[in-house]
């Protein structure tokens, strides 16, 4: 989901459902998160509140929560895009247990191109107790 853009995405205001599509509010799902308040406790967590960050334009949030091996120096989300909803395809290890996992997800989006959907594998490891993202495959 990151790419470069074409312009600058300024950080959304907080929702009253959480973007993530559990079905919970935002404040009670990804906020916490997303404000430093406790960790993902799972990868596919985690996975949930970057989509949720990319919908809000939470770049200190991604950056934060990416692996330290493959994070970017700086990272700039397409202020054009809007991400519409997030499908969890698929799940391995990611759990208590885990010191890796994979996520595979799809995720729509509208753009100046019209509705679109990213399809992708999303590679996690658990740092120091913490779920990281490392890399993913896209299809």
């Amino acid at each position: 989901m990151a790419r470069r853009s074409r312009k600058p995405q300024q950080p959304r205001s907080a929702p009253r459902q959480c973007p993530c599509g559990s079905g919970r509010a935002y404040a009670e799902c990804c906020g916490p998160l997303h404000a430093g308040e406790g960790r993902a406790a799972s990868a596919e967590a985690l996975m949930r509140s970057r989509y949720s960050a990319f919908a809000l334009g939470d770049v200190p949030y991604l950056l934060r929560t990416w692996h330290p091996d493959t994070r970017p120096g700086e990272l700039e989300l397409d202020g054009t895009r809007i991400w519409t909803g997030l499908e969890i395809l698929a799940t391995t290890g990611g759990s208590a247990f885990h010191t890796e996992g994979t996520v595979e997800f799809r995720a729509g989006f509208r753009d100046v191109d019209g509705p679109g959907v990213q399809s992708e594998t999303s590679f996690f490891h658990r740092v120091d107790g913490a779920w990281l993202y490392h890399s993913g495959e896209t299809d």
